[in-house]
């Protein structure tokens, strides 16, 4: 009795089978259907090597939500050189609350303005991949991945000796600030406190000596990450007068990157820029020197490296198996039919 079970279960299964065996007496191979099973497995090999190349890259997923954090200090970073000599400029930031920020973060360094022919080389080929940035914005992706990979994005030294004078003073290293608008700015003389502001000793100081010629090598907000540029990194600005302004309006937003290289906390800006000759008489007030007015955004982006997960790489390689099994199946059974036909 427990046999003729086990015997009725047996063939219940046997029915409930999708895929029947065809006697081998029944199977006729052909010319044209080894063919189309030799195309068939190429095909196969080919998407499947295709597809492997597709799971091992990965992609920034970009997310935004609302800056909570207010209490912390943003960090500055600077590497800008004036066509000044270092005793006659002065660099500091007045934020939005009126509070002049001790500027002991920065270095005054005589240089000299001009560079040599291996840093205008290094500078011409910055100033192509920031046109390239502008226009297409995907690059922005390429270099998030490849952070502390890159090339290095800082002026190269001088390799040579020099005779030229020291003609120019670079101002360098870091400021932390309160995260609210503010104006960081390079101007005539030293700043010195005020009790309504502050003020700088630019009295002292020729008219005949202006020259606010700059170039920015480095600007950067938050934690600096290795491989990354800025928008005005490698800006350079010439004077056509003695007394004109350059006045660059940024928007700082707070960008959280998390990559499998690294993780930071750093900040994305977007810029506009003017420069206008002042010019009293003709009712062009203001004064002369190198104006950054930035401005925090109340958003933040969130930029994470994505990598398709392995269960959906196994699921895309068995459709592109089936698929073509299907699809070869169906061809085979066509050429048989006509081939009975016939």
């Amino acid at each position: 009795m427990r046999r003729f079970s086990q015997k009725k279960a047996l063939n219940f299964v046997k029915e409930m089978d999708a895929f029947p065996k065809v006697p081998e007496s029944y199977v006729e191979t052909s010319a044209s259907g080894g063919t189309v099973s030799l195309v068939a497995f190429t095909a196969m090999a080919l998407l499947a090597f295709f597809e492997f190349f597709v799971y091992r890259d990965t992609w920034m997923k970009y997310e935004y939500e609302v800056d909570k954090d207010f209490s912390s200090k943003l960090r500055i970073n600077i590497d800008i050189t004036v066509a000044m000599r270092c005793q006659f400029v002065g660099a500091d930031v007045l934020d939005l609350a009126e509070t002049m920020v001790a500027s002991e973060g920065l270095q005054y360094e005589p240089v000299v303005f001009e560079l040599s022919p291996q840093q205008r080389q290094w500078h011409r080929n910055l100033l192509v991949v920031q046109n390239q940035l502008r226009e297409e914005h995907s690059l922005q992706d390429v270099l998030y991945k490849s952070v502390l990979r890159g090339g290095p994005t800082a002026l190269p030294p001088r390799s040579e000796g020099h005779d030229q004078p020291l003609n120019a003073c670079r101002i360098h290293g870091h400021l932390y600030v309160n995260k609210v608008a503010g104006n960081f700015h390079i101007t005539v003389g030293k700043a010195i406190p005020h009790p309504r502001g502050h003020a700088h000793l630019a009295a002292l100081v020729s008219h005949e000596t202006y020259n606010f010629s700059h170039r920015i090598d480095h600007l950067s907000f938050g934690e600096e990450v290795p491989g990354i540029l800025n928008p005005l990194d490698g800006t350079e600005k010439v004077c056509t007068d003695h007394n004109q302004m350059f006045q660059y309006f940024i928007t700082v937003v707070p960008t959280k990157l998390e990559t499998y290289k690294v993780s930071a906390d750093t900040h994305q800006y977007s810029v506009t820029e003017r420069e206008r000759v002042i010019n009293h008489a003709t009712g062009s007030h203001g004064v002369s020197g190198i104006f950054m007015k930035y401005d925090l955004s109340s958003l933040m982006v969130r930029v994470t490296e994505q990598h398709m997960p392995l269960w959906q790489f196994l699921v895309r390689l068995c459709g592109i198996v089936g698929g073509i099994f299907s699809t070869t199946g169906t061809i085979k059974g066509h050429a048989g039919s006509r081939g009975v036909l016939g």
